[in-house]
């Protein structure tokens, strides 16, 4: 299944809403990969897991910001 083929066809509509889920989604990943650092308890195979699965929401958050803001051509 390939995602970004999956995102460039739905709706403006949803992909505004996926886009704050995802947002919503990578800060909270941020939080707690910090709260992970800071504890000094988290493996770093753990902490390595989430910070690509932030990298993976980055992405995303991108194509739909693509998707969602034409680049204009002075």
């Amino acid at each position: 299944m390939n995602i970004y083929r999956d995102l460039s066809m739905k709706s403006e509509e949803v992909l505004r809403y996926e886009l704050t889920e995802y947002q919503h989604q990578h800060r909270d990943l941020d939080e707690a990969i910090t709260a992970l650092q800071e504890k000094g308890t988290a493996d770093p195979l753990t902490i390595k897991r989430l910070k690509q699965q932030k990298l993976r929401l980055k992405d995303r958050i991108s194509f739909i910001e693509d998707r969602l803001i034409p680049d204009i051509i002075a």
